[in-house]
């Protein structure tokens, strides 16, 4: 029986509100594509910030720090695709997504991009500013991890303040359908090419690891 394909939401909210609300129906979404969906809620990761050790850009080894990052990390490897969503908190993204793109990026992904090729996704949930600030860090991060990032003609970004708003942005979350249902095409495809070819490496990486001053090996991994 062939694996049903996967994706993997981040929620980079602190509470169980619009954004979640939002993942909900992306889940919904997704559901009717036979994909399956699942929600990682960073307000319930253990979290270290960044520590005092400063030499995330020479070491070739992953971060020590002991905490629930590896664990979200490891998620998102095995997931065909990843949906980044975020409340704007202060014109910019929340804290929690903030540490975790920095703990997962610097800890983690930057040394051989895991993510390369996988499908991302976009969400951001506002009041009425910075969404389109926030959805774009989120979609220059994905692109630093070399995912194949697909558009839902505009942004998914959706408007909301109080708790349930979210479910009345019609539009903001016709846009999110329009992303899941995306991310499902673009993964079915990559699928079927994976079938058709037997290889895994779809697109080629060139040299997975672009830190500036690292001595690589001819294989492009650390030395």
């Amino acid at each position: 029986m062939t694996a049903r394909l996967k994706i993997l939401a981040i929620n980079g909210s602190e509470r169980d509100g619009n954004t979640a609300d939002v993942l909900r129906h992306a889940a919904e979404a997704a559901e009717q594509r036979g994909v399956d969906f699942e929600t990682v809620d960073l307000r319930n990761t253990w979290m270290e910030r960044c520590g005092p050790c400063g030499d995330c850009n020479d070491r070739p080894v992953a971060c020590e720090l002991a905490d629930g990052v590896p664990g979200v990390v490891r998620k998102m490897v095995d997931a065909d695709g990843i949906i980044f969503a975020a409340p704007v908190h202060g014109f910019g993204t929340s804290s929690l997504m903030q540490t975790f793109i920095e703990r997962a990026g610097v800890g983690y992904l930057r040394f051989d991009r895991p993510l390369s090729n996988k499908v991302a996704g976009v969400i951001s949930v506002a009041r009425r500013y910075s969404a389109g600030e926030v959805w774009a860090q989120l979609t220059v991060n994905a692109l630093l991890n070399r995912m194949i990032v697909v558009g839902s003609g505009f942004p998914a970004t959706v408007h909301a303040l109080h708790r349930g708003d979210a479910l009345k942005d019609d539009e903001g979350l016709k846009n999110v359908t329009r992303l899941v249902h995306r991310m499902a095409d673009m993964m079915q495809l990559l699928d079927d090419h994976r079938r058709l070819t037997g290889e895994d490496n779809l697109l080629p990486s060139g040299e997975v690891n672009e830190r500036v001053g690292l001595a690589l090996n001819e294989t492009g991994a650390s030395a």
